[in-house]
């Protein structure tokens, strides 16, 4: 695929290779966005990893997903009004610890990451550590906020991948896909709304803009989406994904 954007974080696709991607972990049942659910990711051979990043009430960015801890922690509290103290004590699905982003892009070195910015608190941080990490050529990121990727963008030029965000995807679904997104990671539906069609496909293949579909578990979709040329999927089944693509010999 000729790329717009010739970023190392899409390098599979130089070759059209279809990037498997374990969305929280792609859990499998165990706790999401822990270390045990990205470890568990890593050894079925995932080589992309997606997050999210929260702002702690004293500054601290972790990957966690929601704005408050009631869904996966049991307490009802927003994270942005709790320290990280207070963070590093609770537990998800009452488990494992909810971890920093360092410690992420630490741990799995040769890993590519999906991050997904959650507030506007935590961009800075995350252009602070992507810059201190020097993992910027690892990283996607993405985000409901244009304001966010914008700013992102701004902070990093070229050097940064980043998703489009809703602004640009309606763009895009009205075919006229703006140019500075190096990838639309979408889901195939949005509302009433199809996002992915084959119109939709060939408009951002033609212009070097590759598709990465969430949050797909079912076989039936992935079937779907790999048959009409989808360059990514996202999914919280992580063997199923691999058994599927591996089925097509897509899998790595």
């Amino acid at each position: 695929m000729r790329l717009a954007h010739h970023h190392p974080y899409l390098e599979p696709h130089f070759s059209d290779q279809l990037i498997a991607f374990a969305h929280r972990g792609g859990t499998d049942s165990l706790p999401e966005n822990t270390l045990v659910s990205f470890r568990h990711a890593v050894r079925l051979g995932y080589d992309y990893l997606e997050t999210d990043v929260q702002l702690t009430a004293d500054g601290v960015l972790v990957a966690f997903h929601d704005n408050d801890l009631l869904r996966t922690c049991g307490h009802q509290m927003r994270i942005s009004d709790v320290s990280w103290q207070e963070v590093s004590q609770m537990r998800v699905d009452g488990k494992e610890p909810i971890p920093l982003l360092t410690e992420l892009l630490e741990e799995f070195p040769e890993t590519k990451f999906n991050i997904d910015a959650k507030s506007d608190a935590s961009v800075n941080p995350l252009i602070e550590v992507l810059k201190s990490t020097k993992a910027i050529a690892r990283v996607c990121v993405g985000s409901f906020s244009h304001q966010r990727i914008k700013n992102i963008r701004n902070s990093f030029g070229s050097d940064v991948c980043t998703g489009a965000s809703p602004r640009e995807v309606t763009l895009w679904v009205m075919g006229l896909p703006p140019k500075e997104p190096s990838c639309f990671q979408v889901p195939v539906r949005q509302g009433p709304l199809t996002v992915v069609n084959e119109r939709t496909l060939t408009k951002a293949t033609h212009n070097g803009q590759p598709v990465h579909v969430w949050t797909i578990d079912d076989v039936a979709t992935m079937e779907e989406l790999i048959s009409l040329g989808v360059q990514g999927i996202m999914t919280d089944q992580s063997l199923v994904l691999r058994e599927v693509l591996q089925k097509h010999n897509l899998w790595k």
